[in-house]
């Protein structure tokens, strides 16, 4: 090799060393720190606007400028969204509205506005009393269904409901309810815990009366969580319309009027740290 190509390859080597060392030299030690990588100030901001005609129907209307997702929260937990999304809110009352905008480079903000409904909806009203576990005389709407002899039970809090236990025993919840006959109506509630082992937490709307010291397994069972089915493994938090995986579908008729009961029961080996949580039981007719 003569020393012409050796002193020509010592050039090149040089100028790449160079070229990279001042490549290097223009990045920022973080992703937030210019480089066009990620948006600290994505903007969550939005509007809400009632819908004519409608008093239980409100329109959010997100800021979309290097948005890259919405999620929105109407008071049972975060979900994913349209930049403009429909809500119905059929129970008179103040709501707390959260949207979160994720921006470039995993960069998340959140803004938060109220809307009050003057008036419940007078088809999808809630037929749940007690629904929000608020105090005692919302806890006194419920009975305690008695199933295994001991391992598993509920207590009433302040804002919800909890059951806790292990070892495979089980334990319900349920309240009667008046339906007419052939109306749609549909059944939700917000459901959270820290995760659990080998567990369920079922949902059930029948004709078919609770017996103390007797499982329910009447036919019925519309939703629920099923670690099996690969739900409520880790921490949860939501509707169980969006975060559950078992059931025939949170929508239910009847062909006579009459009472029906809704049956929440759950257990199983361990139903983790924090057990589950419940709260905003619904129970409506369906909207049109």
């Amino acid at each position: 090799m003569t020393s012409q190509t050796i002193k020509s390859k010592y050039i090149g080597f040089a100028s790449l060393f160079v070229a990279f060392l001042g490549l290097t030299a223009c990045q920022p030690d973080e992703v937030t720190d210019g480089n066009g990588l990620s948006d600290p100030n994505v903007d969550a901001s939005f509007t809400i606007e009632a819908v004519s005609g409608e008093p239980n129907r409100f329109v959010l209307d997100a800021n979309r400028d290097n948005v890259l997702k919405s999620l929105w929260n109407t008071g049972d937990g975060f979900y994913r969204g349209s930049f403009s999304e429909e809500i119905f809110l059929p129970d008179a009352g103040t709501y707390t509205i959260t949207h979160q905008a994720y921006g470039r480079g995993g960069i998340i903000n959140e803004t938060s506005q109220d809307v009050t409904v003057a008036t419940s909806d007078p088809v999808a009203g809630n037929l749940i009393k007690g629904g929000g576990f608020k105090n005692q005389a919302d806890h006194d709407e419920w009975s305690i269904l008695q199933i295994s002899d001991s391992g598993t039970y509920w207590t009433f809090n302040e804002g919800s409901a909890n059951v806790v236990g292990s070892g495979y025993n089980q334990q319900g919840l349920f309240q009667p309810i008046e339906v007419e006959a052939n109306k749609e109506y549909t059944v939700d509630m917000k459901v959270f815990g820290s995760g659990a082992t080998n567990t369920w937490f079922e949902v059930y709307v029948s004709q078919v009366q609770p017996v103390q010291n007797q499982d329910y397994t009447a036919e019925g069972r519309r939703m629920g969580l099923s670690t099996w089915d690969g739900c409520a493994n880790g921490a949860f938090e939501g509707k169980l319309s969006n975060v559950g995986c078992v059931g025939s579908g949170n929508t239910v008729s009847f062909e006579q009027s009459g009472t029906v009961y809704l049956v929440i029961k759950s257990g199983g080996e361990n139903l983790g740290s924090t057990g589950i949580s419940v709260t905003n039981i619904e129970f409506r007719g369906s909207a049109n």
